[in-house]
């Protein structure tokens, strides 16, 4: 089966999680900067079938779009007409740096490795990721 790619945008980093081949586990794969993701992922790509991308749909607590959301939404655009046989998915990506940051803390980690902000851009994701997986699929 292809995987599923997840990503947590962010204009410095993008932290990336990605499927096994059977859908089952999402694990975070890597975080990188915007600017070499589109040569990251054919090269990736040419290595493993993926499925789908699923994006952080960053919004406000009241449910509008963050400012961070026309990032988002172009970045998303780029990846469409570099690869425009994957569909793309959204996922309401409220809470996950919190939660990604309460991952990191609970994990035991030393204090400087909790500090590692790719760290928490990659579980982010991750977190993005395994939220796609819960949600029913027609």
């Amino acid at each position: 089966m292809p995987r599923i790619i997840a990503f947590d945008y962010g204009t410095k980093r993008i932290g990336i999680a990605v499927t096994d081949p059977l859908q089952i586990i999402a694990t975070g794969l890597d975080t990188i900067h915007p600017k070499d993701i589109v040569e990251y992922l054919k090269k990736y790509l040419s290595a493993e079938p993926v499925e789908a991308f699923v994006f952080g749909d960053p919004k406000q607590m009241d449910g509008s779009p963050s400012e961070s959301a026309q990032h988002v939404k172009g970045f998303a655009k780029t990846l469409k007409k570099t690869f425009p046989d994957i569909p793309q998915y959204w996922i309401d990506e409220r809470f996950t740096s919190k939660m990604a940051h309460q991952t990191i803390l609970q994990s035991g980690l030393k204090k400087q490795d909790r500090r590692n902000k790719e760290r928490v851009d990659t579980i982010s994701a991750t977190l993005i990721l395994q939220y796609f997986m819960e949600q029913p699929r027609l």
